[in-house]
């Protein structure tokens, strides 16, 4: 499908434009782009959190034994006082006087809030594909937009249940389908824009930095629901549904999607070599680094004029990017790595508020906010696992030996997770740091890599579409996850501990075929590399 050559800057670049008298330069539009893209799916996923934390709520675990009153007549705020806290007394009455919400607070509680995710998660998942071809054909700046203002607006409407007395199970599951519809815009849209603007060098540790949007997005919504939770759970939906839309607001309004929608050249066609510009009446040549190195300033009126080729540019088939080497095995080793991620992002608050902690119960408010350190690890994880994978130039390697390292690490963290207080909030930590980095690295730098593969001859685009393959395949595991869970936690949490090593195990070994072709280089191989091994390696 051709792609429509005509575009529009920016209404709010093009005003800043007009205030300054000049363009920007590529190198602050990076900035800018990165920024931008940041804090949108950090609303994407600050949107996703507050089904987590009320969990809780909406089903009480009348089998756990609340502390003593005497114990809890001391609040200690988040994150001015302890981290840990014991349950407030008006939690304790809560505990004992609670229904909870019906249709979730009878027996099968626990596997309705899994079903509730698993609607969202597979919606999710199918949409992403779907996602991914329109990203590719159409403005991603509006795709963007239209998909954050309509994620907020039904993930707004699943808590005004709460205030409209609501207590059909279809109504809460056709409200978390609907947003996984719309979620679905979200990621392939903003790795497509990231690859956009950026070649391949350092590649991993950018998008690793970048990709803190994930756990930023997942402290910011446990924070946001947590600290309105008190005032009724609906407002622990509609809080984080307004930021989002207001989010959509400013994509609207300042993301440049493609160099050429501000007058620059794209870096996928010119990438190393010289442009020219004119300034002041002369012509001068500069040299542009992976595309948009220089920091020269140029008055490009974000017209496809600079865009050689650009109105001839289309995406591709869904068949044509699976064919694409190394879409497969890594859209499987991340079905398995989003399996143990998503599970740890829905249910860590409530495994956190029903086991003890040196001894004690947590708040519902503070096991949403002490979930936080999970993420917490996982932005370091995401950053160590970019940076690792740039050095030794093996993203296959580097994303197996994580989900390998995982494995003990959460064995560990179950087991002496609750011998006190300090040694939970280091093994979560830990635990992060080895679940979310291959998950961020494949969703990252792996997708724009697969997504500007040199086997794309011609204009052909795949950003969206390759992204949208390898997370939409790994988001059908984050619905399962959850959904297991669900069921599992019923037998007793050891049992989901062993589901989460058994996925980290198989994400790690369907790796193996690429792990070893990177080793095979490194020792001299290169004869025998597979043809999918030059995008593991950026190797030019």
């Amino acid at each position: 499908m051709a792609m429509n050559s005509k575009r529009k800057t920016p209404p709010g670049i093009a005003l800043l434009r007009r205030v300054r008298g000049r363009n920007w330069s590529p190198k602050t539009f990076r900035y800018a782009i990165l920024l931008i893209t940041f804090i949108a799916y950090a609303c994407y996923h600050a949107s996703r959190k507050p089904s987590s934390i009320v969990k809780s709520v909406l089903h009480p675990d009348s089998s756990t034994k609340p502390p003593q009153e005497h114990n809890s007549n001391k609040i200690y705020p988040w994150p001015m006082g302890r981290v840990f806290v014991k349950r407030e007394i008006d939690e304790v009455l809560l505990h004992r006087n609670s229904k909870g919400w019906e249709p979730f607070n009878g027996k099968d509680g626990t596997s309705r809030l899994g079903e509730i995710d698993v609607a969202f998660l597979a919606c999710y998942s199918i949409g992403m594909y779907v996602a991914g071809h329109l990203g590719d054909s159409l403005d991603l700046r509006l795709f963007l937009t239209w998909g954050m203002i309509g994620s907020g607006f039904f993930v707004g409407l699943f808590g005004m249940g709460y205030f409209w007395n609501i207590h059909a199970f279809w109504f809460f599951l056709v409200m978390q389908m609907a947003a996984g519809l719309f979620q679905a815009t979200g990621w392939p849209s903003v790795v497509a824009v990231v690859g956009n603007w950026f070649g391949k060098r350092k590649r991993g540790l950018i998008m690793g930095i970048w990709n803190a949007h994930t756990s930023v997005g997942n402290i910011c919504g446990s924070l946001i629901a947590a600290g309105v939770l008190e005032y009724g759970w609906g407002w622990s939906f509609i809080a984080p549904g307004f930021v989002m839309s207001l989010g959509g607001v400013i994509v609207y309004l300042f993301l440049a999607a493609y160099p050429e929608d501000v007058g620059f050249p794209d870096i996928n066609s010119n990438s190393g070599k010289f442009i020219k510009r004119k300034r002041d009446g002369e012509e001068e040549e500069e040299e542009v680094e992976e595309g948009l190195g220089t920091d020269v300033e140029g008055e490009g009126e974000g017209s496809s004029e600079s865009g050689s080729g650009y109105e001839n540019k289309r995406s591709v088939g869904l068949l044509q990017a699976c064919m694409i080497p190394g879409v497969i095995p890594f859209a499987l080793c991340l079905f398995f790595s989003k399996l143990v991620a998503y599970t740890f992002l829905y249910w860590l608050p409530f495994y956190l508020s029903q086991t003890t902690i040196g001894g004690e119960y947590v708040s519902v408010k503070t096991a949403g906010n002490l979930s936080t350190l999970f993420d917490v690890g996982g932005i370091v994880g995401g950053i160590l696992c970019g940076y690792i994978s740039d050095k030794f130039k093996a993203r296959a390697t580097t994303a197996a030996a994580f989900m390998y390292a995982a494995i003990p690490a959460m064995l560990v963290y179950h087991s002496y997770g609750g011998v006190s207080q300090t040694v939970n909030i280091l093994l979560m930590m830990v635990a992060g740091l080895f679940v979310n980095g291959p998950y961020a690295l494949i969703t990252t730098a792996v997708s724009a890599d697969l997504g500007t593969h040199k086997s794309l001859q011609g204009d052909s685009r795949a950003l969206a579409t390759v992204t949208a393959i390898i997370d939409g395949t790994g988001s059908a595991g984050a619905a399962l996850g959850p959904l297991l869970t669900g069921f599992l936690s019923t037998m007793g949490w050891q049992a989901v501990f062993y589901m989460l090593v058994v996925g980290a195990l198989c994400a790690g070994l369907l790796l193996t075929r690429l792990v070893i072709a990177e080793i095979r280089e490194k020792l001299g191989y290169v004869d025998e590399v597979p043809a999918s091994e030059p995008l593991l390696t950026d190797r030019r």
